[in-house]
């Protein structure tokens, strides 16, 4: 079974283990006598929406492109904070929801504690003896239910006796009673912020459950239910707000434990069920606690059923974030300890939010893609604004940050990362991804229209410069370039990753149009401005330039590898396609790595996936290693540092493409198998054109694959140097053996 376990509590909140449905989250601490669950609630924001657009962009603009053109970067720079940055220059944090701590008696003397995160259903469960007796404590949040459950027992002469508070810092309206089981935390999330209500409530079959002031009390008790929900106007009425959280609480009540359990893990189950992964006996880590493993990674290789565990993890994480009808994974996912955590928890869409969604569709979970392209939905408005208010522009454009309102103006005035527009842009690329892997028609009539939008706005953006359409000013987030006389500089045209996403927004945008019958004189024009991009281009060291000129670098190691989104997530360079730039991709990953690169922890969750489209396993995985060794915490999220959850999906998604590769037109076996993972087997993984493959593997070899063709299919299979076309009818599954030459059906 596939799990995280402990010998003794979390000391901090890395170490405690996190709990969701998508909407409420919960980071369980596992202490004995003082149990702390920090609760997160995913439309937490603080504040309403604001128009932040800055006027005056639209006057500077010529301003600032004639300085950038003429190579004055530090005047076209100054003048970019004063007239692109946001007016505030920064949108509203997301926010905890609270905690709930519980005050336990008589628990001391304590042996054989234990406390684990049960991957395969969702569960977290505790255990320990104090005097002869068992304790236990079961909990989960339901998404069917949309709540919080706790099951407390204990088996023998010793009952169960505690308080419980709910606390907010100081940042709540007041605490009430909820009748004699229950009590209730309200407030205000500021200034035209929503309003949040969240109750506890108990039961037990034997003790005695009532309140006194703000705590709730159980006395004398064998068997107590324990039920937290938690919500905001942003999901319901004000005058729904505690009814529907009371009546959620009143249902789960009414029903009995084991069916709300049921309930839970069938749901889940439904999801995380899809796909299953096995790196063949792996017992011999499983008795290894798992913060022991983490550490022990640390000075050693990792042992290979880490890889494993973090795969099940990030599945695991992706479904208790992200549902349908929830809001997306921010930075940190759901789970956040802050009332103004790092970088505010929002959605960063110059990588970070992109990542959080790449194992979506591979790993058989579209589902929890829906979110994200609510979101963008939220953000085609604002962003129409925002291309209009600031650069005169048609369609709809975001900077490198947006929120739960869909903000889409300048967020911070960080010279290196604020003033770059490609945001809208690279999100409306998850949606041609999520028509590929599903082929479904009526997503993509509806997403084309947003598609174009973004892409309408580079047809009024993008300025003519040596031949080409170029956009002017933008970045290649974070880094900074120097100029031959020495200035530093980030703000510039034409960045290569801004002509690798629009290659791929343009092409998707026509690839659409053709899919649903559309030719029209914006479809024209998007065909021409495609074929004026910039193309590609290999520098002086064989690397792929990451701006226009073949500037040097401030920070040869960044943390950001921008100019290779044509390796990943992209398909512009693959190893069977433009051996050349893939080859320059090698290379800059090299220069990137010895100067320092891949120090945090989402940085080396992208180098992951670059080797792993480089078909190049023993990289692939050595980087995974470096992962566990140095960018992870004890309860396996992601250390960028501080926390963000983009590592962890980030390798999910590499460790799926180490399996299977798919474009439309080909699907290639095994393209990146360390030598680390010599047996194993894959099932349920999803392929680009509606399909679902499973894989064997002995001694690296590849032994069998099985294929199964929703909607039909007709794709090349490659495995080495072996390839060879097929066609499936629909529904059709077809199982192939390797014979050491070429798949036999």
């Amino acid at each position: 079974m596939s799990k995280l376990w402990y010998r003794q509590p979390a000391k901090e909140w890395e170490e405690a283990l996190p709990l969701g449905n998508g909407r409420l989250g919960a980071m369980v601490y596992g202490d004995i006598e003082h149990e702390h669950l920090q609760m997160n609630e995913d439309s937490m924001w603080y504040g309403g929406k604001v128009d932040r657009n800055n006027p005056d962009m639209k006057e500077q603009l010529p301003v600032i492109r004639k300085l950038i053109l003429k190579g004055e970067i530090a005047k076209a720079e100054r003048l970019i904070k004063l007239a692109m940055s946001g007016c505030p220059n920064s949108m509203h944090p997301y926010q905890i929801l609270g905690d709930i701590y519980i005050d336990f008696e008589g628990l001391n003397e304590i042996q054989g504690y234990y406390r684990e995160l049960d991957l395969e259903q969702a569960i977290y469960r505790q255990e320990f003896t104090c005097k002869e007796t068992f304790y236990k404590r079961e909990m989960f949040i339901s998404k069917p239910g949309d709540l919080m459950v706790m099951k407390l027992t204990a088996q023998g002469e010793g009952k169960i006796n505690f308080s419980a508070l709910l606390g907010r810092s100081k940042f709540f309206d007041g605490v009430k009673k909820v009748g004699t089981d229950g009590i209730c935390l309200y407030g205000n999330l500021g200034k035209g912020g929503f309003d949040f209500s969240m109750v506890l409530s108990a039961s037990s079959k034997d003790g005695r459950v009532y309140t006194m002031g703000e705590h709730l009390l159980v006395e004398d008790a064998s068997e107590v239910l324990l039920y937290f929900c938690a919500d905001t106007t942003y999901h319901v009425t004000e005058e729904e707000l505690e009814s529907s959280i009371l009546a959620r609480i009143r249902h789960a009540k009414e029903t009995a434990y084991e069916t709300l359990k049921e309930e839970h893990v069938k749901d889940y189950r439904a999801l995380y069920g899809r796909v299953e992964f096995s790196l063949g006996d792996l017992s011999a880590y499983d008795v290894i606690p798992t913060d022991e493993r983490v550490l022990a990674a640390e000075k050693k290789p990792a042992d290979i059923g880490l890889s494993k565990l973090y795969f099940d993890y990030g599945r695991y994480l992706l479904i208790a974030c992200s549902r349908e009808g929830t809001l997306p994974a921010t930075l940190q996912g759901l789970w956040n300890q802050d009332m103004t955590p790092p970088w505010d928890s929002k959605y960063t869409i110059n990588i970070n939010t992109e990542m959080n969604y790449w194992p979506a569709e591979i790993c058989n979970l579209s589902e929890c893609h829906m979110p994200l392209f609510e979101l963008i939905k939220r953000m085609v408005p604002n962003g129409q604004r925002t291309a209009e208010i600031m650069y005169g522009a048609k369609g709809f454009m975001c900077h490198h940050n947006t929120d739960i309102h869909g903000d889409t103006a300048t967020q911070d005035h960080w010279i290196p990362g604020s003033y770059w527009v490609l945001g809208a842009a690279w999100l409306c690329t998850h949606q041609w991804t999520h028509y590929q892997y599903t082929l479904d028609r009526d997503f993509l009539e509806e997403s084309f229209p947003i598609m174009r939008m973004a892409a309408e706005f580079f047809l009024d953006f993008m300025i003519e410069h040596k031949g080409y359409l170029v956009t002017c000013p933008s970045v290649s987030p974070e880094n900074t370039f120097i100029l031959p006389d020495g200035e530093k500089g980030a703000n510039i045209y034409g960045v290569t990753m801004d002509n690798q996403i629009l290659r791929d927004l343009f092409t998707q945008c026509i690839d659409s149009a053709e899919i649903l019958g559309v030719d029209d004189e914006l479809n024209e024009k998007i065909k021409a401005a495609r074929e004026r991009l910039i193309p590609t281009q290999i520098g002086k060291h064989g690397n792929i330039m990451e701006w226009p000129e073949d500037f040097e670098e401030w920070e040869p190691g960044h943390r950001h590898i921008s100019h290779l989104y044509g390796l990943h997530p992209s398909e512009q360079i693959t190893v069977d396609g433009t051996p050349e730039l893939a080859k320059a991709a090698e290379i800059t990953l090299q220069r990137r790595l010895s100067a320092g690169g891949g120090h945090t922890g989402w940085s080396r969750a992208w180098i992951t996936n670059h080797y792993a489209k480089l078909w190049d396993g023993e990289k692939a995985y050595e980087n995974i290693e470096k992962l566990f060794s140095n960018s992870t915490y004890l309860n396996l999220f992601d250390k960028h540092p501080p926390f963000q959850i983009d590592g962890n999906f980030g390798v999910t998604a590499a460790i799926a493409e180490m399996l299977v590769q798919s474009t439309l037109k080909r699907v290639v076996l095994l393209p990146a198998l360390p030598k680390a993972w010599k047996d194993g087997s894959v099932k349920g993984l999803r392929i680009k054109g509606c399909g679902e493959i499973s894989l064997t593997w002995e001694k690296g070899v590849l032994k069998e694959c099985t294929i199964y063709a929703e909607k039909g299919m007709e794709t090349c299979l490659k495995y080495g140097e072996y390839a060879e076309c097929f066609t499936w009818n629909k529904g059709e599954t077809k199982k192939f053996v390797w014979n050491g030459q070429r798949l036999v059906l």
